[in-house]
């Protein structure tokens, strides 16, 4: 029991160093915690890969619309809020992103190696089989990457027309970026290998508003 509280409090610690460091908990004791209610598990994973994949019991917040707001609402008083991703790296951020929440007293932290570092330590996950294992952003720059290849070619080859196939993609791209809302992602996320459950499409769209 000395172990266990030596190591939360160490965990503590590194949320709060110089304001900068992360915290960060193992899956092993995030597990220990859900048993026993003492965080709420937040994915920050889009939601076709949460679809995909998931810990039993955690709650779906995409990065890409994370509000620090509404994972604070998922907590239970004096809970923590521990976010994962697939390896750490979107927890991370969007630890940094919820750093406003410890001047309410709430404690945020990633989980250490995200799913993957999960499934190393033989912890249980749910795993839907008819959502594709490649996300829909994947889905999306490889057809994006192989029209533009085509076009060009094509451009280069046989009419200079065809140029308008990438400049067509280039503009859907940046539109994304600028609006936050992706088209293709939206059609991509209701192909069939993509759907799963009732809710169809809502479950992989390409926006979050």
């Amino acid at each position: 029991m000395t172990a266990i509280r030596s190591k939360e409090a160490s965990t503590t610690q590194s949320a709060t160093k110089a304001g900068a460091a992360i915290g960060q908990i193992s899956p092993a004791q995030v597990r220990q915690w859900l048993y026993e209610s003492r965080c709420v598990l937040i994915d920050v994973r889009e939601p076709d890969e949460h679809a995909r994949e998931h810990i039993p019991g955690s709650k779906l917040l995409p990065l890409s619309c994370f509000d620090p707001a509404q994972a604070a609402a998922m907590a239970a008083p004096r809970q923590a809020i521990v976010l994962h991703c697939r390896g750490g790296s979107r927890s991370a951020d969007a630890c940094r992103m919820a750093a406003s929440l410890a001047c309410s007293g709430a404690k945020v932290l990633s989980m250490s190696g995200g799913i993957d570092a999960w499934k190393k330590d033989a912890l249980p996950v749910e795993v839907d089989t008819r959502v594709s294992g490649i996300s829909v952003m994947r889905q999306v720059q490889m057809v994006i990457g192989v029209a533009v290849l085509i076009g060009s070619a094509l451009a280069w080859f046989l009419d200079p027309r065809f140029i308008a196939v990438p400049v067509f993609f280039g503009t859907g791209l940046t539109v994304a970026g600028a609006t936050g809302t992706c088209g293709l992602a939206a059609v991509i996320g209701c192909m069939p290998w993509n759907r799963a459950g009732p809710d169809g499409c809502r479950r992989a769209g390409g926006s979050c508003r």
